[in-house]
């Protein structure tokens, strides 16, 4: 039996949560797939998955009362990963089709629609990693997969920060198509990729084991 940080992949009804267990589990994890409240709460590292609508996905979250999970995670400095739609959601709101849907507040902005000739964005793509990333350690080179069509284009938490504030500013890696959109961010214990680590082959796994290391 594993003895590495112990996982739990949030089970709210979105996402695909069995080859984001799996994936964990071949990197070291000792894995859980719950809504259980306490269980998510004192894992060593919380991932929330997500694919489908933004709206759809933060109606799940509720129900199972994911956004106190997060929150409360975060304001004891707990490990949480958000993947794909589950990155989606931490920012302030997204906008599908005219209509807004609140999400988390993590971080300000908003998630609306690629503006590329071809949407959804699918498939193996590069992105651009900031120095001292630690989920991208060692495979700032490598592609990554994608599938969306929504996205944040803008990341302005720490842009304004004053040289030498105690406040570290997050870590942003982007990514292009049709112009750039966010494709990961490392913010203290909080981090998320656009991109589906579970299904980017060996960079994937390496990511994750990142991730897994640092808990």
């Amino acid at each position: 039996m594993s003895e590495g940080p112990s996982v739990v992949v949030l089970d709210y009804g979105f996402g695909n949560v069995r080859s984001a267990v799996r994936a964990l589990e071949r990197v070291g994890a000792r894995v859980e797939l719950t809504a259980d409240r306490a269980r998510a709460s004192e894992a060593d590292g919380l991932v929330v998955p997500g694919v489908g609508a933004f709206a759809a996905v933060m109606a799940g979250l509720k129900a199972v009362r994911g956004d106190q999970i997060v929150e409360r995670r975060l304001a004891g400095g707990r490990p949480v990963l958000g993947i794909c739609v589950g990155m989606q959601v931490l920012f302030d709101e997204g906008d599908e089709h005219g209509t807004l849907t609140e999400g988390l507040g993590e971080w300000p902005g908003i998630v609306d629609r690629l503006e590329a000739p071809v949407v959804p964005h699918m498939g193996w793509d590069t992105v651009e990693v900031p120095e001292g990333s630690v989920l991208f350690d060692g495979i700032a080179d490598e592609r990554f997969y994608f599938v969306h069509s929504y996205a944040a284009r803008h990341f302005s938490l720490g842009v304004d920060e004053p040289v030498g504030a105690a406040f570290r500013a997050p870590l942003v890696t982007w990514s292009d198509h049709g112009g750039r959109f966010v494709a990961a961010v490392e913010n203290g214990p909080l981090s998320a990729t656009q991109f589906h680590p579970e299904k980017s082959g060996d960079a994937g796994a390496r990511l994750l084991e990142n991730w897994v290391r640092s808990l």
